[in-house]
C-alpha cells in the first residue's frame, strides 16, 4: 500500500477496515505463529501486548480495547495494533541492530515530519531534564538502554523494540534526541505505520511527563 497519507480521520477509517479484512481473511494460526500473540477460537479474540499492556482484538466486533479496563486506545494506536496483526508473516533470522528512521525504506520521505512531530517533542520535553525520561518511561514498561544514562528501550510489541536517546543541553550545548528502531521493523510494520508508532510514543511520553509534573511540583 505504500504511504497512506494518513492525516485525516476518514483515511484512518478506510485503513482500519482494510486491516480488519486482511486479518479476518487469514487463518488465526498464521498470525499467532508469526507474532507474539495468542488467539481464542471460542471468543475469536487475539490478545496483543502493546507497550507492556494486554489488548483484546475482537474479530467479531472488529474492536480493540485494553483487557484491564476495556478502554479503547486512540485511533493511531488502534491502527498500529491492526497493522502488526495484518502484516504478520514469518521473519527470516536476523541480527538485532539499531537503525534510524532514515534507514527504514521510505523513511527519508517522512523524516522532516517525523522530526517535527516526534524528535522535537522529545527534545522539548526532556532536553533539559533527561533524567525524567526514565521516570516516565517505566510506566510504559521501558528499561534502561545501551547508550548511557539517557537512553531507554521500549517494547512497542514483544518483538518490536524502540530506543529513545536524549542528550541533555545546557548553556553551551544544544539538547538533542533521537529514536531508533530494530532493523527488523521493515518486516514488522509498513513504513508509514512505523513512523506513526514513533510519533505515538513521543506523544505518550510528553503526556506522561506533563502528568508527572502535575503530581510532583518543583519546590
Amino acid at each position: 500500500m505504500g504511504s497512506m497519507g494518513m492525516d485525516t480521520e476518514s483515511n484512518y477509517g478506510v485503513v482500519y477496515n482494510i486491516f480488519w479484512q486482511d486479518i479476518k481473511k487469514r487463518a488465526p494460526e498464521e498470525i499467532t505463529v508469526a507474532r507474539a500473540v495468542s488467539y481464542s477460537s471460542v471468543t475469536r479474540q487475539f490478545i496483543v501486548i502493546f507497550f507492556a499492556e494486554e489488548y483484546i482484538a475482537d474479530c467479531v466486533m472488529e474492536t480493540i480495547y485494553r483487557k484491564a479496563d476495556r478502554q479503547v486506545p486512540d485511533v493511531v494506536a488502534t491502527i498500529i495494533i491492526l497493522n502488526y496483526l495484518a502484516y504478520a508473516h514469518p521473519l527470516p533470522e536476523s541480527t538485532p541492530g539499531w537503525v534510524s528512521i532514515k534507514e527504514i525504506p521510505g523513511g527519508m520521505i517522512f523524516y522532516s515530519a517525523f522530526h517535527k512531530t516526534a524528535i522535537s517533542v522529545l527534545i522539548e520535553t526532556f532536553g533539559h531534564q533527561a533524567s525524567q525520561l526514565m521516570t516516565v518511561a517505566r510506566s510504559l514498561g521501558a528499561q534502561a538502554g545501551p547508550f548511557g544514562d539517557t537512553s531507554v528501550v521500549f517494547r512497542a510489541f514483544p518483538e518490536i523494540p524502540l530506543c529513545v536517546i536524549v542528550w541533555e543541553g545546557d548553556e553551551e550545548v544544544r539538547a538533542n534526541a533521537t529514536m531508533l528502531y530494530d532493523c527488523s521493523i521493515e518486516l514488522m510494520l509498513q513504513s508509514a505505520i512505523s513512523i506513526d508508532l514513533g510519533i505515538y510514543l513521543a506523544g505518550q511520553l510528553k503526556r506522561l511527563a506533563a502528568t508527572h509534573h502535575g503530581h510532583h511540583p518543583k519546590l
